[in-house]
């Protein structure tokens, strides 16, 4: 609960069409919270795309794509969630590509009383992972690998018997004890971190659900109050 969990991935060469590997954090039940790396393959040369999504209280549908500015199959990278009461954070190599604050006082609900284990899986997509689903997998390619190493978690361990709403009582700062992760400078992106979250969504993002009027006739509230 709160805090900052970092994998490096090195992703499937060649050709990944139709593959999807995600590393991701969720909380259990119907109406949990979640937050998704999700990357998704494509024929060789073309380039990675990485979706993001959140889920709050069950609801997704707020996917954002981005092409990265680096071959993610020839080295490892890093790929971060920051948590904590004030945002989400995607981090990849620690630049931020995605920041969802929490926007509580206008009514939109925030993921912060259900503790969430970290995941990560591969699995076949092809109905919708490569160009809409267009380019399916190619299994005389398989098996296909993605590497991890590096994994680190930064964050407050929850034992399974405690209530949610105890376990983010005990995770927050308050009195003589600190969490790093509460400290004031992470409330909001440094000056450094928001010129670097501009330059990646102007160079980089694809798809924003935010601007997808086709499939969001009516705005999502949390997208007319967070603007960039």
């Amino acid at each position: 609960m709160f805090g900052k969990v970092t994998v490096q991935i090195k992703l499937v060469e060649g050709d990944s069409a139709g593959t999807v590997t995600a590393f991701y954090m969720s909380s259990d039940g119907p109406n949990h919270n979640e937050f998704d790396f999700e990357f998704l393959g494509n024929t060789t040369a073309e380039p990675y795309t990485i979706q993001t999504n959140i889920y709050v209280n069950g609801v997704g549908n707020r996917e954002q794509r981005l092409n990265l500015w680096f071959d993610p199959t020839k080295e490892f990278h890093s790929y971060s969630l920051f948590w904590n009461q004030r945002h989400v954070l995607f981090l990849v190599d620690d630049t931020p590509i995605r920041v969802q604050p929490n926007m509580e006082n206008k009514g939109i609900p925030f993921p912060k009383d259900q503790p969430m284990g970290v995941y990560s899986s591969i699995w076949n997509a092809d109905d919708w992972a490569t160009q809409g689903g267009r380019v399916k997998t190619d299994w005389s390619h398989a098996p296909f690998f993605a590497t991890y190493t590096g994994f680190e978690i930064d964050a407050c361990e929850v034992p399974a018997s405690v209530a949610g709403t105890e376990s983010a009582k005990n995770c927050s700062s308050s009195g003589v004890k600190r969490y790093w992760w509460d400290e004031p400078t992470l409330a909001e992106l440094n000056v450094h971190q928001s010129h670097q979250l501009k330059w990646v969504r102007a160079r980089h993002m694809v798809y924003d659900y935010c601007t997808d009027t086709a499939r969001f006739p009516v705005m999502p509230v949390e997208c007319v109050h967070h603007r960039h």
